[in-house]
Parts: C-alpha cells; structure tokens; sequence
C-alpha cells in the first residue's frame, strides 16, 4: 500500500476517501460475513479499481481492522476528552456513555462485524492494538464508578460487575436499535445509567 500522502489538503482528501472505503467494507462485511465477500465485490461497491483499493489498504484483513479502528480510536478519544475534564462521576458516567451510544448507532455495521468476525480478528497479531484500545477504555470507565464509590455517590459493592453490567447492555444495543426508532441513542444512554444506578425497584 502506498503511503498516504503528507500535504495536509490531499491527506485530509485521503483520509475521507479511507473511511468512505471503510465504511462499504464494513456494511458488506455486516451483510455477506467477511469470508463471503471478495475483493472484487469490494471493487465493485467502491466504484474503485484494484489498485485503486490498494491505495487504501494492504488487503482485505487490512479493511477488517479498520473497521475496527474506526469503531474503537474515535470513542476512545472521546471517553478521554470527558474523564479528563472536571466533574461528578455521575456527569461524567452519562456523558461517555451517550458518547458511547451515539457512536454505536453512528456504527451498527461495525458492531456487526465485530461480533460475528471476532475469531479471524483474533488471530491477527494486530488484534493486540485492539485489545489495548478496549482495556483503556474499560479502565476510563472503571475509574468513573471508582470515584463514586470513594465519594460515596455510587453504592457499588462489586464495581467490576456493574462495569460488565454496562459493557453488556451497551454492547448488545447494536442487536435492535435503530436511528429512526422510538428512542434517540441519548435517551438510551440516560436510561441505561438510571437502571445502573437506580434500579428498577420502587422505592
């Protein structure tokens, strides 16, 4: 793959034209599976040549992890952007996690593959690029309901649990929401930290 060019006014063209291609990956993959869709049908709903793809990446496991990246390194300097700010944890549990659902809805065919094409990511040595990126942005998280149960503001007997709590409903969003349904990604988001917080209990 030839290296992106370095004149910021064609680098900014490159990296548009990148996540276009990512993006057409990612919703072919999310439709046939990435062992079902072949270079060519990637030519073909690029409108680009083949030299024209490998421009932009070095081969369709390439593509596969950009995907991943693209789901991954915007959310993650999101989450760093919001925790690194001051505020109560609670101010700082919603605004990541309606960062998070937003990014979710913004990326329902990246999910997709995340999830189905988890084993061959797996056996890439990149996968380890993958893993950090997830581990940091757990450990964002993890630290927000440290804080408040050291303020006292979260009652939090098992943080690790209610951070798996959060990681699985947020996760399996990408199965039913819909950008056009009835709620909006924030909305889901706000909902989604009620129910961790508060329960569902009458009180």
């Amino acid at each position: 793959m030839p290296a992106p060019p370095t004149r910021p006014a064609l680098r900014a063209r490159y990296d548009r034209r990148r996540q276009e291609v990512v993006d057409v990956a990612a919703q072919l993959f999310a439709q046939r599976g990435y062992h079902g869709t072949s270079i060519e049908d990637l030519i073909a709903a690029t409108g680009l040549t083949r030299g024209g793809l490998y421009h932009y990446t070095d081969s369709k496991q390439g593509l596969l992890f950009g995907v991943l990246d693209e789901l991954m390194d915007p959310l993650l300097e999101q989450a760093r952007g919001i925790v690194g700010e001051p505020g109560r944890p609670e101010e700082h549990l919603r605004l990541v996690a309606r960062a998070w659902l937003a990014h979710v809805a913004a990326h329902l065919d990246h999910m997709v593959v995340f999830e189905r094409e988890r084993a061959t990511l797996e056996a890439d040595p990149r996968w380890e690029q993958v893993r950090r990126a997830r581990r940091e942005f757990e450990h964002l998280l993890a630290g927000v309901l440290e804080r408040g149960r050291a303020d006292g503001s979260f009652a939090i007997d098992d943080p690790q649990l209610v951070l798996l709590a959060l990681l699985g409903m947020v996760n399996h969003t990408a199965n039913w929401l819909r950008p056009a349904g009835r709620l909006r990604p924030e909305q889901v988001a706000d909902s989604f930290c009620d129910v961790l917080l508060d329960g569902v209990r009458a009180r």
